[in-house]
């Protein structure tokens, strides 16, 4: 017997999508999820293989993270396996531990007047996520942080507080862990 409420409980899965790659067929991916109302929450993408002698097609890689119950989460992975241009779908949530990082530009400018104490606060905050700076000025600075996405949001929530951030995130990029690939 099934328990409701495991059932009804909303999750949060990390998709890994091996493509042909072709043109139109993200559009195609991403119109199976706005077509359905299924919300895409990271949507990254590159090629993975190249086209050449050895390989008739290139590959992409598409990682995307998406909410639902079982049943919805189940349905998503039967209809991408049904895409002809996807060659395979792995839920790495359901697969067991996966390595995930994302990578964010953040920028924070200082408030008039206090940037000398708040400076101090910004770089010690930085050196604690390990965030590197890419640019600074006299009243900003842009860091490059590479971490798991929940580390980056706190990065964001501790930087919030001391000045103005504008922000630029890849989306997370996944692999399972062990000897299993795509």
């Amino acid at each position: 017997m099934t328990d409701i409420g495991n059932a009804n409980r909303i999750e949060r899965h990390t998709l890994a999508v091996l493509v042909v790659n072709e043109p139109g067929v993200l559009a195609r991916v991403i119109g199976l999820f706005a077509g359905r109302g299924y919300n895409i929450e990271s949507l990254t993408v590159a090629e993975v293989e190249r086209a050449d002698v050895r390989h008739s097609v290139g590959l992409s890689r598409i990682t995307l993270v998406t909410s639902g119950t079982h049943m919805i989460i189940d349905q998503i992975k039967t209809q991408l396996e049904r895409l002809v241009p996807i060659r395979r779908v792995r839920d790495l949530t359901e697969e067991g531990p996966f390595v995930g990082r994302e990578l964010a530009l953040v920028k924070i400018v200082g408030e008039s007047g206090a940037e000398n104490a708040r400076r101090g606060d910004v770089l010690r905050i930085a050196e604690g996520f390990g965030a590197r700076i890419i640019d600074s000025s006299e009243s900003s600075f842009v860091f490059e942080v590479t971490e798991s996405t929940e580390k980056v949001d706190q990065f964001l929530a501790m930087m919030a507080g001391l000045g103005r951030l504008e922000v630029a995130r890849t989306g997370i990029v996944a692999l399972s862990r062990g000897p299993e690939s795509i």
